[in-house]
C-alpha cells in the first residue's frame, strides 16, 4: 500500500519546510509514503527548499495556473507514481500533519473512497465571524447539491483512493474543493468526514482577495456543478417559475376580460405570451442539457477506463 502526500505550492519557501516536517513518516497499514509538491509558477525558492528537504516528486508549471489545475496535475503525477492513496494538504501548514493518519484510516478499513478533514471552524481564531458563517452556509449548499453529509466542504485536507482519484474531473480554474464534492456525490462515491486539527496561521490566504470575491466564485462554482449533474431539475425549476408567472398573468387578464375591461390590459397579454414561451423554451433547454449530461457520464466512464489502463502501464513499467 503506497501513500503519496501532495502539496500545491505557490511561493511557499518560507512555510514549506514547516509543513513537510509535520507530515508522518510511517502509518500503520501503509507500506510506503512519498511526498510530492506542485510548483505552481513560484518565483521564490520553493523548489530548492523541496529538493533540499528530500521531496520525492516535483511537478512544475512555468507560470501560475491556479489551485484547481495544480491539484489535478498532482493527482496525475501521484497516480503515475503508483499511489494507492493520495492525500492533499496545504503548504502553509494550516492542517495538523499528524492527522493524515486520521484521513487514511477510513480508506484502509474499506469504508470510504474520499475522506475530507473537518476543521473546528468555530475555534479557528483567524476566521472572522462572517467567514465562519459563510463557511457553514457554503457547506450546507454543497451538501444539498451533492446529496452528501460533508461537514466542511471548503477543506483542502483530503484523502482519495486510487479509483476515486482516477474518476475526478475539475472544470473550473478557481478551486477543486466544492466541484469535486458535487461530482463525487453524484457519482455515488463513498465520502466521509473526520475531525482534524488546525495550526496557527503562518500567512494570509492567497486563494481570494476579498470575502465578496470568494463568495461570488463559490456560488458560480456550485451552480455550475449542479447544472452539470442535475440539468433537468435546474432548468425545470427555472422554466416552471417563468411558466407559472405567465399563467398567473394570463389568468389575471382573463378575469379583466370577463369583467369587460380587457382592452386596457393588452400589455399583460403580451407579457403572458413571453413568459409562457420562455418557460417552454427553458424546459426544452433542460431536456437537451439532460441528454448532454447522460453523454458526459458515458464519457466519464470511458475516461476512467482509459486512465486506468494508462496508469497501470506506468505502474508496471516502474516495477
Amino acid at each position: 500500500m503506497k501513500l503519496v502526500i501532495q502539496i500545491p505550492c505557490y511561493n511557499e519557501a518560507e512555510t514549506l519546510t514547516v509543513a513537510l516536517d509535520a507530515l508522518p513518516r510511517h502509518i500503520e497499514g501503509v507500506d510506503e509514503i512519498e511526498y510530492l509538491i506542485i510548483n505552481d509558477g513560484s518565483q521564490d525558492a520553493t523548489v530548492n527548499v523541496a529538493r533540499a528537504w528530500g521531496v520525492h516528486h516535483i511537478v512544475s508549471f512555468p507560470q501560475n495556473r491556479g489551485l484547481a489545475r495544480g491539484f489535478m496535475a498532482g493527482l496525475d503525477a501521484s497516480l503515475r507514481s503508483g499511489a494507492d492513496i493520495i492525500v492533499n494538504t496545504d503548504a502553509d501548514n494550516q492542517y495538523c500533519g499528524e492527522d493524515v493518519e486520521k484521513l487514511v484510516a477510513p480508506i484502509l478499513r474499506g469504508e470510504a473512497d474520499i475522506v475530507i478533514g473537518e476543521r473546528p471552524i468555530s475555534d479557528i481564531e483567524h476566521f472572522s465571524p462572517l467567514k465562519k458563517r459563510l463557511q457553514r452556509f457554503g457547506s450546507y449548499i454543497v451538501r444539498v447539491a451533492s446529496h452528501t453529509d460533508v461537514a466542511d466542504a471548503p477543506s483542502g485536507f483530503r484523502a482519495y483512493t486510487r479509483a476515486a482519484a482516477m474518476s475526478i474531473n475539475v472544470i473550473n480554474n478557481y478551486t477543486y474543493t466544492l466541484e469535486t464534492i458535487v461530482q463525487a456525490g453524484n457519482s455515488r462515491l463513498a465520502i466521509r468526514s473526520v475531525p482534524v486539527r488546525t495550526n496557527p496561521e503562518l500567512r494570509k490566504s492567497r486563494l481570494f482577495k476579498s470575502m465578496f470575491g470568494y463568495v461570488q466564485r463559490s456560488i458560480v462554482t456550485i451552480l455550475r456543478s449542479f447544472m452539470m449533474y442535475h440539468p433537468l431539475q435546474f432548468f425545470g425549476a427555472v422554466g416552471g417559475v417563468l411558466f407559472l408567472g405567465g399563467f398567473l398573468l394570463g389568468l389575471r387578464f382573463l378575469i379583466f376580460v370577463l369583467q369587460g375591461s380587457g382592452a386596457g390590459h393588452i400589455q399583460s397579454l403580451i407579457l403572458t405570451s413571453i413568459l409562457l414561451l420562455m418557460g417552454v423554451l427553458t424546459w426544452v433547454v433542460g431536456l437537451l442539457a439532460d441528454i448532454t449530461a447522460a453523454n458526459r457520464k458515458i464519457l466519464e466512464d470511458v475516461q476512467y477506463r482509459v486512465r486506468k489502463i494508462d496508469y497501470e502501464q506506468d505502474r508496471k513499467a516502474e516495477e
